[in-house]
């Protein structure tokens, strides 16, 4: 994919962006645009100080979505490249800088809550709104976006749009493609385009999913209209079960699924993976204290006949021998406790510091009819194949997101790392990462359920899409011809 041309002066670039902006809305201290050079695929570099750039030119911080309109028309024009952002809880390398003299767009500024409407049941934000804001705003009528990921107290809207997030209570509620009704963006050429919130309707492809998944690749976005649902946590009902075998915990989900019910939280954990959430770490172990036992937890809410009928139904698909039945009141204290805020990111970053030891995720989806071999594979291969194997403390998956026709399964990995921290990505993750997309990818599922492709999956990107990558490069080459747009991202870099 064709890049920005960075020849142009970066000195001149900074001039630019303050007769644009403002000299108050661009900065350029060296520690911030360092800082600003990762996202959290680099955590555990980033806390040891370990920043290799290239490094942003310039942080830039409009505050409306004309401003937004006039620097990616002039970046455009000059062939700089920007890189947008919001909340930044990007977790695939998708907000890393890898092109020279980039320009970091942070649209955190464009944070007002435009309308709350509880007869349409919608809510209408800028994009920096922190979602626990218009959370908090949309309970006020009694209602509830139902978007709830584990980053929710610090994630931002269009961050969660443009990277098609999913939240803990998706199986009811749907991922955020489900609840965008509506969304204003802005693309390189500084055309503002806006898609109105209706209901539902068939005049043509649907351009909400030309935005929807960009990943800051193809556009901005600037605005986003949702749905909102009754908000009912009286209702909320849990409930656990541990069994033996992991192929039989993934039938019982399917069960779930495929006789129609929505619970609001339909999970599965392998025992290594329950064992890491205190709450769970008795539960799953065998006699000799190691987690031996998978765990299956649900939740469900609503209406209350709805939600009493729906754990009726759940708690008769578990009811087999196979299935034993865990106590609510666990369940209940470890779903409230998932969240993650800036104290557990500051939490994080003294246990690496303390420590050389990291853990690390990735995430793919697959069919039903390949949950166990794909969660087989990759354990094994990981086991087998993986050279630094000793050092791994953990190795899990667990089932977050289901539906009728398949799950997720996100992977999840902790080692020590006994190698410099500059070499930590390259020595653990990048080849755990490719062992699991690759098996994912083997089985006919998809690289990515929801944390996207970011940098680091590029690689797979043609192979996930196939014959259709070309819709994808037409996109980019039409609606991005300089390549200015968050390089790398998405789309393979020239000759990577």
């Amino acid at each position: 994919m064709t890049t920005a041309d960075t020849s142009r002066d970066a000195d001149l670039t900074v001039v630019a962006l303050r007769e644009m902006l403002g000299p108050d809305r661009v900065e350029t201290d060296p520690d911030l645009l360092r800082s600003l050079s990762v996202d959290r695929y680099k955590k555990y570099a980033a806390v040891h100080g370990v920043y290799e750039g290239p490094f942003p030119v310039a942080l830039a911080r409009p505050v409306s979505v004309e401003q937004v309109s006039r620097v990616l028309a002039w970046a455009t024009e000059h062939g700089v490249p920007v890189l947008p952002r919001t909340g930044g809880t990007a977790t695939e390398g998708g907000l890393e800088v890898v092109v020279p003299d980039t320009v970091i767009l942070d649209c955190s500024g464009l944070d007002e809550i435009v309308s709350i409407d509880p007869v349409d049941m919608t809510a209408t934000a800028q994009c920096g709104v922190p979602l626990a804001r218009l959370e908090d705003a949309a309970r006020e009528h009694g209602l509830t976006t139902g978007h709830s990921p584990q980053s929710q107290p610090v994630a931002q809207m269009g961050g969660l749009v443009a990277t098609r997030s999913i939240g803990q209570l998706s199986t009811l509620y749907g991922g955020i493609e489900d609840m965008v009704a509506g969304l204003e963006a802005v693309f390189p050429d500084g055309h503002v385009a806006r898609i109105k919130a209706v209901p539902r309707r068939a005049a043509g492809p649907d351009p909400r999913h030309l935005v929807i998944g960009n990943e800051g690749a193809l556009c901005v976005v600037t605005e986003v209209t949702v749905k909102l649902f009754a908000h009912r946590p009286e209702t909320r009902r849990y409930a656990g079960w541990l069994v033996a075998d992991f192929a039989d915990g993934a039938a019982g989900l399917r069960e779930v699924m495929a006789q129609g019910y929505r619970p609001s939280v339909a999970r599965l954990y392998s025992p290594e993976d329950a064992a890491q959430h205190s709450w769970f770490t008795d539960l799953v172990a065998g006699p000799d204290g190691k987690p031996v036992r998978n765990l299956v937890v649900m939740a469900t809410e609503g209406p209350e006949r709805v939600s009493a009928a729906t754990m009726a139904g759940i708690e008769e698909i578990f009811s087999g021998e196979v299935f034993e039945a865990v106590e609510d009141g666990v369940v209940r204290d470890w779903f409230e406790n998932l969240n993650w805020g800036p104290e557990k990111l500051e939490a994080e970053k003294q246990a690496m510091l303390d420590r050389p030891h990291v853990g690390f995720t990735t995430e793919v989806a697959i069919g039903w009819s390949g949950v166990a071999e794909l969660y087989e594979s990759v354990v094994r291969r990981v086991r087998e194949e993986f050279d630094r194997a000793e050092d791994l403390t953990m190795l899990g998956a667990h089932s977050s997101h289901s539906y009728p026709d398949g799950t997720n399964l996100y992977f999840v990995y902790d080692y020590d790392v006994n190698v410099e921290p500059r070499e930590e990505l390259t020595a653990y993750h990048l080849p755990l990462n490719a062992i699991v997309v690759e098996e994912a990818l083997r089985l006919g599922g998809s690289m990515t359920h929801h944390h996207g492709i970011g940098k680091y999956r590029t690689p797979w990107t043609e192979r996930e899409h196939g014959s259709a990558y070309a819709l994808l490069r037409t996109l980019k080459e039409t609606f991005d011809p300089a390549g200015i747009m968050n390089p790398g991202t998405i789309f393979p870099l020239d000759g990577a």
